[in-house]
């Protein structure tokens, strides 16, 4: 993992939280914020995928052409043993 270091600036309750998290996981600031920026991004990326995926729900239920295979979805035909 490639760091890049910055600075950020945090509230007097904020830096004290974090310290005594910290201190408690045996661990470093840097590493608990590096974690909870991960899991916040993690979280957006999530976010934006449902919006994305409910915005073309509509679409998808509208177009014959994207719903014609769903009949197949609980066919077992593609899991046959073939005969050769």
């Amino acid at each position: 993992m490639e760091l890049q270091r910055t600075q950020i600036l945090l509230e007097k309750s904020q830096h004290q939280i974090l310290t005594l998290i910290a201190e408690e996981e045996n661990r470093s600031i840097s590493e608990i914020v590096r974690e909870m920026i991960e899991r916040e991004l993690r979280f957006r990326q999530r976010r934006r995928m449902l919006l994305a995926a409910r915005e073309l729900q509509a679409d998808y239920n509208a177009n014959p052409d994207l719903t014609e295979f769903t009949d197949l979805d609980a066919d077992d035909f593609l899991f046959e043993d073939e005969e050769l």
